[in-house]
């Protein structure tokens, strides 16, 4: 599976971003990662609508001010886009608190695997208080990007160290 860090993009990191609901920020996610693209205008489209479907679904947002919006297109590799809000905004989320942490996953549509991989993985970085702490304080986009890498390079490195079970 590829790390966040192969996947975001510094230009697909948004830091403090100001957005006063759910759909400007979709869209400007959608705006953003369409300029990745060939085609822009008609995956400007496609990510926008695919995003906004999967919302239509059920809301994304996990609870604890997180949000994982994510949807399958035809693309050829994954890709993702990070915002931080400025102020947190009503995201329908499970707990009813308002969402200022967004990762927004674009999944091939032939994938199976890896987007599951990708989700375990951050439900892992957002699930735990003391992550979200440290992506909340960075200030810029930079910092953000880092601060995510540095915390999925974090969960690798406890995931596959051994154990010490002695006695």
């Amino acid at each position: 599976m590829p790390s966040i860090a192969e996947l975001l993009e510094p230009a697909q990191v948004h830091c403090n971003f100001t957005g006063h609901s759910r759909k400007k920020i979709l869209q400007l996610v959608a705006e953003s990662l369409a300029k990745e693209a060939n085609d822009e205008e008609s995956s400007l489209n496609e990510i926008y609508d695919g995003l906004t479907e999967r919302e239509r679904l059920g809301s994304t947002g996990l609870g604890d001010g997180v949000a994982i919006p994510h949807c399958r297109m035809n693309c050829e590799k994954m890709i993702c886009a990070f915002v931080s809000l400025k102020d947190a905004i009503d995201y329908e989320s499970i707990d009813g608190e308002p969402v200022d942490l967004i990762f927004v996953l674009i999944v091939p549509t032939h994938e199976n695997k890896a987007h599951l991989e990708m989700l375990s993985t951050l439900a892992h970085i957002f699930g735990e208080n003391d992550f979200r702490r440290r992506l909340r304080i960075a200030n810029t986009n930079d910092e953000l990007r880092a601060t995510i890498i540095a915390i999925e390079n974090e969960i690798a490195e406890h995931s596959s160290s051994p154990t010490s079970n002695s006695g």
